[in-house]
C-alpha cells in the first residue's frame, strides 16, 4: 500500500505515555505527523514523539506562522491527512469536538479535514459513563466519526473499569483498515429506509413495532464512508441523523411509500430496511379513546412498498430484510422471489433491537452467506461489500 499520512492527535490523558510506542507502530503503515495538546505535554515530551514518528511534532496553532510568517498550518495539514487518529482522547477533547469548539491545533484540524476521524478514548470509568459524555459520543458517531474502545482493565486510580486506552495493536489494525477502505460507491445514489412506522388509532395512540432503526442508520453511515450519496427515509427513532445524508422523516406507511416513490427514480440501489407496519386502523378516531368500554379494532392492509417498487426495478439493485419468528430461510427465500430482490438479509426475531446482529445474506441463486454475531456497523459493511461487487 502506498504510504498514507496519519495525523496522530495526542491529548492530556495519562495514557499519553503510550503515544511514542503507538507512533512507532503507526510508522509501519504510513507517514506519521503528531499533533500534541498543551495538557498532553504533562505526560509525554514532544522530542520523544518526534523521534518515534520521524517527523517534527506540531505543538501550537500558530507555531509555524510565528517562525516562518507563513499562513497558519491547520489547512495544509488537514488536506494532507488520509486519517486523523486521536489517541488517547480525553473527555474534554470529545466534548469540544462534539460542540464544534476549535481552540487549539488539534480541534481546528478536526473541523478542517475531510479525512476519516478515528477516536480512541481514555479516561476514568465514571467520566466515560456520565450521560453528557455518552451524548457527545453519540453526536460524533452520528456525524461519521469512528470510535475504538475504551477497554476494560485497571485504571490510573488503581480500580478496575472501562476507560483504558484500547490495545495499541487494535488501534493500528483499525487505522490500517480505514486507510484501505474502498471508495467504491462514488457517484452512486443509495436510497435506504429505516426504523418503524406508526399508524395512529387516535390523537395519542398508534400501532407500531420494536424496530430501533439502528441497522438502517448503520447502512447509511457505511454507504457515506464509501463515497455514496445517501437518502435515508426514516420512521420515528431516537437516533441522531447521519451527517452527510439527506434525511426524510416519515411516520406512517403511506408517508414512507410516498417518499420512496418520489426518490426511487434517481436511486442506483434501494435498501428496504424499515419495519413497515403491514396493517393500519381502518378508522382513526378524532378524539382520545376512553378506557370505559370495550371496542373492536378493525385493520386494513398497508401498501407493500417493496413489492410496488420491484415492478419499476429496471437496472437498480434491490435489497430487502426479513425478520422472522420461524422458518427463517424458507420465508426469506419466498420474499426474495416474490419481490424480485437481488439480496435479502434474514435475521431472527431474537436479535431485534440489539446493537449486534446475526444475519444470513441470501442471493437470487439461493446461496447463503452466514455471518457470525457482529456489530451492526460491521453487518452494514458486509452488505455493502456485496452490493459494490454487484454494481461492478
Amino acid at each position: 500500500m502506498p504510504k498514507k499520512t496519519i495525523i496522530l492527535g495526542v491529548t492530556g490523558s495519562i495514557a499519553a505515555v503510550k503515544a511514542e510506542n503507538l507512533a512507532k507502530r503507526l510508522k509501519e503503515i504510513g507517514r506519521v505527523i503528531v499533533v500534541i495538546t498543551e495538557a498532553a505535554k504533562e505526560f509525554v515530551a514532544p522530542e520523544g514523539l518526534a523521534k518515534a514518528s520521524g517527523n517534527r511534532v506540531v505543538t501550537s496553532l500558530f507555531e509555524k506562522y510565528r517562525k516562518e510568517r507563513e499562513t497558519v498550518e491547520h489547512i495544509s495539514l488537514a488536506e494532507e491527512a488520509d486519517l486523523l487518529l486521536i489517541a488517547p482522547a480525553t473527555a474534554n477533547t470529545i466534548s469540544k469536538l462534539a460542540n464544534g469548539i476549535a481552540d487549539d491545533m488539534l480541534s481546528t484540524l478536526v473541523l478542517a479535514t475531510k479525512a476519516p476521524i478515528l477516536i480512541a478514548p481514555a479516561m476514568n470509568t465514571n467520566m466515560w459513563e456520565t450521560p453528557i459524555i455518552q451524548e457527545n459520543v453519540a453526536k460524533l458517531k452520528a456525524r461519521g466519526y469512528r470510535f475504538i474502545g475504551p477497554a476494560f482493565g485497571r485504571l490510573a486510580s488503581g480500580r478496575m473499569g472501562k476507560g483504558r486506552l484500547a490495545p495499541l495493536g487494535r488501534i493500528v489494525k483499525e487505522s490500517e483498515r480505514i486507510l484501505k477502505e474502498k471508495k467504491d460507491l462514488i457517484k452512486k445514489r443509495i436510497l435506504i429506509t429505516a426504523g418503524p412506522t406508526q399508524e395512529p388509532l387516535d390523537p395519542v395512540r398508534f400501532i407500531s413495532n420494536r424496530s430501533s432503526g439502528r441497522m438502517g442508520y448503520a447502512l447509511a453511515r457505511a454507504a457515506l464512508s464509501r463515497g455514496g450519496g445517501v437518502t435515508l427515509i426514516s420512521g420515528p427513532t431516537q437516533l441522531l441523523p447521519p451527517s452527510g445524508a439527506e434525511v426524510i422523516n416519515a411516520q406512517t406507511a403511506k408517508e414512507m411509500r410516498r417518499e420512496v416513490l418520489r426518490n426511487f427514480k434517481k436511486a442506483d440501489v434501494f435498501i428496504s430496511c424499515a419495519a413497515v407496519a403491514d396493517y393500519r386502523p381502518k378508522k382513526r378516531e378524532k378524539k382520545k379513546i376512553k378506557g370505559e368500554r370495550n371496542f373492536t379494532l378493525e385493520l386494513e392492509r398497508n401498501p407493500d412498498i417493496l413489492k410496488e417498487v420491484s415492478r419499476k426495478k429496471g437496472k437498480r439493485i434491490l435489497v430487502g430484510f426479513a425478520l422472522e419468528t420461524e422458518n427463517l430461510i424458507k420465508n426469506a427465500k419466498a420474499k426474495l422471489r416474490e419481490k424480485n430482490l437481488d439480496l435479502i438479509v434474514a435475521n431472527p426475531y431474537s436479535q431485534a433491537g440489539r446493537e449486534t446482529n446475526i444475519v444470513k445474506i441470501i442471493d437470487k441463486k439461493g446461496r447463503i452467506q452466514n455471518l457470525p454475531r457482529l456489530p451492526k456497523k460491521e453487518v452494514a459493511r458486509r452488505i455493502l461489500d456485496r452490493i459494490a461487487r454487484m454494481l461492478k
